[in-house]
């Protein structure tokens, strides 16, 4: 076959890596093949490698090339049942990798993996994956719990015992430990280095040598120390670091105030949460005229302290991010740094970077100016008496007199805000939010619901106008910079977003892969108020892309924003360490040619890292909340709740009670009927009485049992409220032969929905030509057909 040089040109960009995937716009930026004539040449050479099956166009509209070897190349996702997923590309369907077809993978290990069933291109289900190879071992060490074999078994193995895994594993799989490491004592929790991986003879075992003990499972704060080992989340500082921390002065030196703005004469507070140690952001707020606002966001200046390539930076990148877990923090900085010198204490004098922004009242920033400053905070406020005093809380408003008008005006300028985000099209995902009360031993007590008020509301939609306009000024000047982005929402997972709701009676207007986030507010505003208007927020949640770090400013779907970075946080969050640190250097001046560049080969490496970083982070939180919510419901057994559908699977339902505890109810246990699932509409129906279960029913359960160590709780459904349904949605697929006995559709007990609580998104309008350019390919091609 004969290729024509830009043909050939584009194939071999291609094959440089297999497993990338690339859209229109960003081969022909790598290409270097700009202008509208050239533009064209590059679709009609993409048209005709794909027509010739050199490469292939993906159901997300990228391209890649077509492997020789039939075998591809991912990261294998393990379930604890013992089947697992291939997660191949960021807008590709996983591919089901059965049981027994994982070749002794682990959770996270990158694989050589050949399709044994073809995906459906215009869905992306069905498809299954064999693993063949095991190219990289993510987990060299796990943690889990050790059980000693007794003398005689100990004569018999040539094994102390073996070591239960945390994680995704199933209730099989043991780490056998080899005697020449650390005995520890039976149901210690270790660090367990392995040695052998599992393989197609023994698919369940593995051999290791204990490198560490934790503690023993029963004392106070070792389940979560064993989740930080867990996730590989350092809770200790190294020596290096915590010197380098003691050698920070808690006092500053007056050299540090030149070139700075002194505003410790102004009225400058803090509003935080009353247990909050590390007070990174302070307010000022003085009303100029009828019309205008001038709004001050006051940053403390970690990068002053921080510096670029020291062991605390070094430590600080490593961590990513603070991680909160239940009844402890687990810092990005030393505390000396987080709590001390860093931390916006009122009455002393900090050092900070200053947003300052003249706000009319339409929302809009008609003046700003980025400085470094130095400020003073006056007081100190906590969300309770903030929302106390603008409630007109007679004492606080006198005890608090000189700061009482500039929060009203605060309140009145965060109304402008809200509604100015609104009418942009911006997504309000206000989930429930648990607060876990534990004891000194960290048994939980009681859970109950974070309120979000006004004082709340106001301080996020100052920190928002203020990292907007951050992300604003140096895009204009062009200067390499760390934005905070969320991508136009994946068409296929908007189609089925859309297919969803009609149960609802909700249609979703427009074209699915070009959806705006003014249509996405509008399904919300039609479910507003109504019992199902968390669910169905919960599933367009679901239905987005991943916020995420990038070098690339492609804007925020979710906050309807062009423009965004995270600039507010940056005692705990790195990206924010960065964006100090380049704002700090283009205050001062330009970029050379040579410092764009070196900007430019580190950025991609630092968002990268830092946005795996923040799902670790989660990932430890979700788990350590599940042991916790577990833990507080073993007492419950037995007990009768009220609690709402959250999900429907083929193999049960999930409900999720008032204090966001969530259960199953596994099909098994519903005997009174034989029920379908419908996909689509995620139903249950009763084939015989119709009976139908759905997102959003109100339901009694029973508490059957609680798995902690599996942090599973089981339900039994006692009595449902009745839903009504379009009668379209209850056709039933003709019914087969009659099983003997209860059958059941499908029994993954394991494969538990995933909470994408962390998710938002990105505005559409710098991707339009994006778009443009691969819908004219797919138009092209189909035209071809």
């Amino acid at each position: 076959m004969s290729l024509s040089k830009l043909e050939q040109r584009v194939l071999d960009f291609l094959q440089e890596d297999p497993q990338a995937e690339y859209k229109v716009d960003q081969i022909a930026q790598r290409l270097n093949y700009k202008g509208t004539k050239n533009y064209k040449k590059l679709i009609k050479a993409l048209a005709f490698l794909e027509r010739v099956g050199e490469i292939q166009l993906t159901p997300a509209g990228k391209f890649r090339p077509v492997s020789q070897a039939g075998s591809i190349k991912g990261v294998y996702r393990a379930n604890d049942k013992g089947f697992g997923f291939l997660s191949v590309g960021e807008d590709q369907p996983d591919l089901f990798v059965p049981r027994g077809k994982n070749a002794g993978a682990m959770d996270g290990d990158t694989v050589l993996a050949k399709v044994i069933k073809a995906i459906d291109p215009t869905t992306g289900k069905g498809s299954e994956a064999e693993i063949v190879e095991i190219i990289d071992r993510k987990a060299s060490q796990l943690v889990g719990e050790f059980f000693a074999y007794n003398q005689d078994e100990r004569a018999e193995y040539q094994y102390l015992g073996y070591i239960k895994p945390q994680g995704e594993f199933s209730d099989a799989v043991k780490v056998l430990v080899r005697p020449d490491g650390i005995h520890p004592a039976d149901h210690t929790i270790c660090i367990v280095k392995i040695t052998e991986y599992p393989n197609k003879n023994h698919p369940d075992e593995m051999i290791g040598i204990v490198s560490k003990e934790i503690g023993h499972r029963d004392a106070p704060g070792i389940d979560i120390l064993a989740i930080l080992y867990q996730f590989g989340i350092p809770h200790e500082f190294p020596e290096n670091v915590v010197e380098a921390a003691e050698a920070v002065e808690q006092t500053i030196d007056p050299q540090d105030l030149q070139g700075r703005d002194d505003l410790r004469d102004q009225l400058i507070i803090t509003i935080d949460g009353a247990d909050a140690k590390d007070l990174d952001d302070a307010i000022s707020l003085q009303k100029v005229s009828d019309n205008e606002y001038q709004l001050g966001v006051h940053i403390a200046d970690v990068s002053h302290y921080v510096t670029e390539g020291s062991p605390i930076d070094r430590e600080a990148y490593e961590r990513g991010t603070s991680v909160y877990l239940t009844d402890r923090v687990v810092p990005m900085l030393p505390q000396r740094l987080s709590n001390g010198i860093c931390s916006l204490h009122p009455h002393e004098d900090r050092l900070t970077l200053t947003c300052q922004m003249t706000i009319n009242k339409q929302g809009k920033v008609t003046n700003y100016r980025l400085f470094k400053s130095v400020i003073q905070s006056a007081y100190r406020m906590t969300y309770r008496d903030v929302n106390a005093i603008l409630d007109g809380d007679l004492a606080l408003r006198k005890e608090y007199e000189e700061i009482v008008e500039m929060l009203d005006e605060m309140a009145e300028l965060h109304q402008i805000l809200l509604q100015m985000r609104k009418q942009r099209g911006a997504l309000d995902f206000d989930a429930p939010e648990a607060k876990i009360v534990v004891d000194e031993e960290g048994h939980p007590q009681d859970i109950i619901l974070r309120q979000r008020y006004t004082g709340e509301r106001l301080i996020e939609s100052f920190m928002l106008i203020a990292n907007e306009t951050v992300a604003a000024h140096v895009l204009q000047k062009n200067y390499p910079f760390l934005y905070r982005i969320h991508e136009q929402p994946d068409e296929a997972k908007m189609d089925r977003f859309a297919d969803f709701i009609t149960s609802f009676g909700i249609i979703l207007r427009g074209d699915t892969a070009k959806i705006e986030p003014k249509q996405l507010q509008a399904a919300l505003k039609q479910v507003k108020g109504t019992e199902f208007e968390q669910v169905v927020s919960t599933m367009m949640l679901r239905s987005m892309q991943q916020a995420k770090y990038s070098e690339e400013p492609a804007g925020h779907f979710g906050l309807a924003s062009e423009d965004y970075t995270h600039f507010t946080s940056p005692i705990r969050r790195y990206p924010d360490l960065i964006v100090h640190r380049l704002l700090s250097k283009y205050l001062q001046k330009a970029p050379s040619h040579k410092e764009v560049l070196a900007l430019e080969g580190n950025l991609p490496g630092i968002a990268d890292h830092s946005s795996k970083m923040e799902r670790r982070a989660v990932d430890a939180e979700r788990e350590t909340d599940a042991l916790k919510k577990a833990e507080y419901m073993v007492d419950k057994v037995g007990e009768t709740f009220w609690g709402t559908i959250s999900s429907i699977t083929s193999f049960g339902i999930f409900v999720s009670l008032p204090n966001t505890v969530e259960g199953l109810i596994n099909l098994k246990t519903l005997t009174d009927d034989y029920y379908q699932f419908n996909p689509h509409h995620l139903l249950l129906i009763g084939e015989r009485t119709g009976k139908v279960y759905r997102i959003g029913q109100q339901v009694k359960i029973e508490v059957l049992g609680v798995n902690v160590e599996e942090r599973e709780i089981d339900f039994a459904l006692i009595e449902a409220e009745p839903v009504k349904v379009d009668e379209r949605l209850l056709q039933v697929a003709p019914k087969k032969e009659k099983p003997k006995g209860r059958k059941v559709r499908s029994t993954k007990r394991g494969q538990r929905r995933k909470d994408f609580s962390s998710r938002t998104h990105q505005p559409k309008k710098r991707g339009r030509q994006k778009q443009s350019a691969n819908r004219q390919f797919k138009i092209k091609r189909n035209k071809r057909k």
